[in-house]
């Protein structure tokens, strides 16, 4: 089995780490790199969708990448202990028609002790937005990498 660093337990330090790892990943819009950081039998809850295993977690991001056009996504630490880590997230997308969207969401994430994300549950509200109030354009610059966010 491949080693995923950090793992747990986490520190501070390690935790910040995953998070722009898993940040830096998703804005790569390739479900089978984003893929790699879950277990093989991970289980996650997006919304209200229910996957398990890295064959679906593949599967849900490739139709999710389809649907949700130039995806671009925020993370930030919110809370961790142990294996645990919670996180707060913003992303931005167009859908098909063009309407732009701003999704704000939480996330809880358990980890195994190879680093692998064995359990993620996604709680997710979107908001329609105008082309001109985004504000998340690609991935994070690094000058811009471990500031927060505005909620609004």
């Amino acid at each position: 089995m491949t080693d995923r660093p950090p793992m747990p337990p986490f520190t501070h330090e390690t935790a910040v780490r995953k998070v722009q790892a898993a940040e830096d990943a998703w804005n790569t819009r390739d479900p089978h790199k984003v893929a790699l950081a879950y277990s093989e039998d991970s289980v996650w809850r997006n919304r209200d969708t229910f996957v398990t295993g890295r064959a679906e977690i593949v599967e849900f991001l490739t139709a999710k990448w389809h649907r949700e056009r130039d995806y671009a996504l925020r993370k930030d630490l919110w809370s961790f202990e142990g294996n645990r880590i919670a996180v707060r997230f913003q992303y931005e997308c167009r859908d098909a028609d063009g309407q732009w969207w701003r999704s704000y969401g939480n996330e809880l994430w358990e980890f195994d002790e190879h680093g692998l994300m064995t359990r993620r549950e996604a709680s997710i509200n979107d908001l329609r937005i105008e082309e001109d109030q985004r504000r998340i354009h690609g991935p994070r610059p690094e000058a811009e990498r471990g500031l927060t966010f505005p909620l609004q």
